[in-house]
């Protein structure tokens, strides 16, 4: 079985998925076709995609919000909140190491760009070409280890069994040695001068994520990654435990990926690689716990990080979501910016919101939904109206037609 099909098994977890995305009533993507027709059958299924609220669910989502509005945190702990943001997290980790959070799957379903053009092109190709077969759902599970097997593989093939990275650049043992062991020094001195003095330097498609987490997304990332020549993976977060999960995982290999402690608030901290070279940037369930305040400024942070013509995927949560209407009073630091009890802060959307802070950072719409679901607990008889924001952003290509040459200068990693 090829890359492609593998990668299928690995997205569409379940065997009934490939029926689904073939309904007429909805297109597969974005957001997914299990469309609920008939109410009565509600607990057949976990998830329902594409709600349409009433109105007058609607007003009820924003009377319990006004509700649980009325009474503020107090100013002294708010600041707290913000001051002592990373020791949250950080016991948050603690708590939950990479248990919490389930592993994202659906990435490549929904944002596709995380791909190289050339592999994106070839997927296109495998779905035509096997649009009317069945995927054995018994046997997705093994596909995910035999694409990273083959991944190992090939990267054993190329390197070698041990390797190393000078400068970005990756050898294997032999190699690095000659470079950093030669008796003369002058070749050496010539060689790493030539190089790049920045992990995936030599990389030609860059993907950074920014608050990464214990790896949810990072390693189905990865599994796809060490199978594509020429991609590399950034990844940061400001909590120093999350990345040190990250680091401490068995698939984790800086031959394809960087993990670094980062906090996108302060602009002074310098990222580990030069401005616009990102091919892509992963900013999901992330600028929500962020103080709105500060949320402008780090999208225009994050947006000189992206070449021209980069893209920018962001998934996080939509206004009215059940997550905020259960925030109890008192949990409230401002207009639909909440603390939870473990001292972590959630902010809920508008698809507005999330438009006017990517345009003001010079990026354009390329997607922009708001994603309404029925979550169902099938067991307690429970349903739950899930709302998120999904959008996709691109960096203009700036092209002087007067002078290419001085583009190329701009831009020399492309």
């Amino acid at each position: 079985m090829n890359f492609i099909t593998r990668l299928s098994a690995l997205c569409l977890r379940k065997s009934k998925m490939q029926q689904r995305h073939q309904s007429s009533r909805r297109p597969a993507v974005p957001l997914g076709s299990r469309i609920l027709a008939d109410p009565s059958k509600v607990f057949e299924h976990n998830m329902w995609d594409h709600m349409q609220w009433s109105q007058e669910e609607e007003e009820n989502a924003k009377e319990k919000a006004a509700e649980n509005s009325l009474v503020k945190v107090q100013w002294e702990d708010q600041d707290k909140y913000e001051r002592e943001a990373s020791k949250y997290w950080n016991e948050f980790y603690k708590t939950h190491k990479n248990n919490f959070f389930k592993d994202r799957n659906w990435l490549f379903l929904e944002f596709p760009e995380i791909l190289p053009e050339k592999r994106r092109e070839e997927l296109k190709r495998e779905e035509r070409s096997s649009e009317h077969k069945k995927i054995n759902s018994t046997n997705s599970f093994s596909h995910k280890n035999e694409m990273f097997e083959e991944g190992e593989k090939y990267w054993k093939k190329n390197y070698g069994g041990g390797s190393t990275s000078v400068q970005g650049y990756v050898y294997n043992k032999k190699q690095a040695k000659s470079l950093t062991d030669n008796p003369q020094g002058e070749n050496c001195g010539e060689e790493l001068g030539r190089l790049e003095s920045f992990p995936g330097s030599d990389a030609t498609h860059r993907i950074l994520e920014v608050g990464c987490g214990a790896g949810n997304s990072v390693f189905p990332i990865l599994k796809v990654l060490c199978n594509t020549p020429g991609t590399f993976l950034y990844c940061c977060d400001f909590a120093s435990g999350a990345v040190e999960l990250v680091k401490s995982h068995s698939s984790y290999n800086s031959a394809w990926c960087s993990a670094f402690v980062h906090d996108v608030c302060d602009d002074a901290l310098p990222y580990p690689f030069p401005d616009e070279i990102l091919d892509v940037i992963l900013l999901v369930f992330v600028l929500s716990t962020i103080h709105p305040d500060r949320m402008q400024g780090v999208v225009n942070r994050l947006a000189k990080l992206l070449k021209p013509g980069g893209m920018l995927l962001f998934r996080d949560y939509g206004r009215y979501d059940t997550a905020q209407l259960r925030f109890k009073k008192g949990h409230c630091l401002s207009e639909n910016f909440y603390v939870r009890g473990d001292g972590t802060r959630v902010y809920f959307f508008t698809k507005d919101e999330v438009w006017n802070m990517f345009n003001l950072a010079g990026l354009t719409e390329v997607q922009n939904l708001v994603d309404r679901r029925l979550q169902v607990n099938r067991k307690k008889k429970v349903k739950m109206q899930r709302v998120w924001i999904q959008s996709k952003f691109q960096k203009p290509l700036l092209l002087s037609l007067n002078n290419p040459e001085e583009t190329t200068k701009r831009h020399p990693y492309r």
